[in-house]
């Protein structure tokens, strides 16, 4: 856990210490517990924001106090909230200590028909995601196959070039997530191996 989440890993932007609570979630929960770190790593610590408000959100005109050390403090205030765009997209105003503010948000109870794929795990050797995004031509292995590193897995076409996406390492194919004709975006698990 130290190497993958610990200080000085890749996923670590906030300093994050391995505490024994989290070695005993990660034994319980593995899946649950990387999905936390992930979102610890993007978003930051949210246990600045008191539960009422994390779980129901601000309303309109409604003001926020946020204590981030002793002695430094922001003011929130949420000035309005736009209509979802066809992506799902919202606008969000809100003033921050006094200072006009703009966020884009998604929505994701707008636009249930977009499918949002499952995401490369960042680290594990065996998670194979897109390189970029474009359109898969043909994939080159089946759920099962024994796969060597350097072997072929998924054939794309990315701005009218075709880029093949190797295997980065020696095991069998416990997951195959595309198939020919899929639209896929950069960092999409294309394959897994064990």
């Amino acid at each position: 856990l130290e190497e993958k989440w610990g200080p000085g890993s890749a996923y670590d932007h906030h300093n994050h210490k391995i505490s024994d609570t989290d070695v005993m979630s990660h034994a319980m929960y593995p899946a649950v517990f990387d999905e936390y770190m992930e979102h610890l790593s993007e978003y930051g610590q949210l246990s600045y924001v008191d539960t009422r408000t994390f779980l129901t959100g601000m309303k309109v005109g409604q003001e926020l106090t946020v204590t981030l050390e002793p002695g430094k403090q922001l003011v929130v205030k949420l000035i309005g909230v736009g209509e979802p765009d066809e992506d799902g997209i919202v606008n969000i105003q809100f003033e921050l200590n006094g200072q006009p503010r703009m966020a884009h948000i998604k929505d994701k109870s707008v636009g249930a028909e977009v499918v949002t794929r499952a995401k490369a795990v960042k680290g594990v050797v065996g998670s194979v995601g897109a390189p970029m995004p474009g359109v898969v031509l043909e994939t080159k292995v089946d759920k099962g196959d024994k796969v060597k590193a350097g072997d072929p897995l998924v054939s794309l076409s990315a701005m009218k070039m075709e880029t093949l996406v190797s295997c980065p390492c020696d095991g069998t194919v416990t997951r195959l997530e595309v198939t020919a004709g899929d639209q896929i975006d950069a960092g999409d698990l294309i394959v897994e191996i064990e």
